[in-house]
């Protein structure tokens, strides 16, 4: 997947600038959306219990403290690690699915090389998964990795892929996801529904990063919203329902001013001061 060339890390979340020339200054969509608290104890907690069941060390370790804690310090990492492993994954999986609208609309690309890597690591299953559900939905791409900004409330971001399909517009987000018990790619998170509305509601497109040069967005007059979940065993595109976007756009909106918020908090310095014993208390001590 392309780095947006205009995002940047910083400690208030991941944020964009309007050229490459210009300072960052409003969250990403998915920092915005980052807000809302995700619950995730009991997955954490379940990862670190099963990586230590599994570890094959496990068993040298049993009276020896010193080598019980290091199998403990190994299971703490398990989430992150998985984590991790699964974020470069998705942008291996990402990075496929780009070139293949690159090469559809006769633009550089790097797709035998981006199949290659999915191969080099066991993952080719969801290379074929998408090639058929792309022949079989007659995707058209029109702008893939297109960058999007809203100055009306504040935010920027990166859309996985502008395309036709059956004649209408289509805001697309790729997922990469993990297998059910039964074989089924699973299901996508609710929240998915927020990214593809504040795509929608940008009000500009990027045209040339480095001149910072934006225009009108073209594809938020009623576009299909579409998130496909993208598996081993399958690929599963389901709708935005439009009966509930602007509830999911509220919502959007309120995490935004969350952040604004939190960022403002973070600027205004330390909320925690140290306190000095008071005057007449030293004089006793002396």
């Amino acid at each position: 997947m392309t780095d947006p060339l205009l995002a940047h890390a910083t400690e208030y979340g991941r944020m964009y600038a309007r050229s490459t020339t210009e300072q960052f200054s409003v969250p990403s969509i998915t920092t915005v959306i980052g807000q809302q608290p995700h619950g995730l104890d009991g997955w954490f907690g379940y990862m670190g219990a099963s990586s230590l069941a599994k570890d094959p060390l496990l068993a040298d370790c049993l009276g020896s403290p010193a080598k019980i804690r290091q199998a403990v310090n190994r299971a703490s990492k398990a989430a992150e690690t998985y984590r991790d492993e699964a974020a470069r994954r998705g942008d291996r999986v990402h990075s496929y699915c780009e070139q293949v609208a690159l090469r559809a609309l006769g633009r550089p690309h790097t797709m035998k090389e981006t199949r290659e890597a999915l191969a080099a690591n066991g993952e080719e299953a969801f290379a074929v998964r998408f090639d058929e559900w792309w022949d079989l939905f007659g995707v058209e791409p029109i702008a893939p990795e297109i960058t999007v900004w809203n100055k009306s409330v504040g935010y920027a971001g990166t859309l996985d892929l502008v395309a036709r399909i059956n004649g209408r517009i289509c805001l697309i987000d790729y997922k990469t996801k993990g297998t059910t018990r039964e074989g089924t790619v699973k299901p996508l998170d609710d929240k998915v529904v927020m990214q593809l509305v504040a795509g929608m509601k940008a009000e500009e497109s990027l045209v040339d990063a480095v001149a910072g040069e934006w225009e009108a967005w073209k594809y938020g007059e009623n576009p299909v919203l579409l998130a496909v979940a993208i598996g081993e065993t399958e690929v599963r595109p389901v709708r935005a329902n439009p009966e509930v976007l602007k509830h999911h756009w509220w919502k959007f909106c309120a995490l935004r001013r969350v952040w604004e918020l939190s960022a403002d908090t973070i600027s205004a310095g330390s909320a925690l001061l140290p306190v000095a014993p008071p005057p007449l208390a030293q004089v006793r001590m002396a």
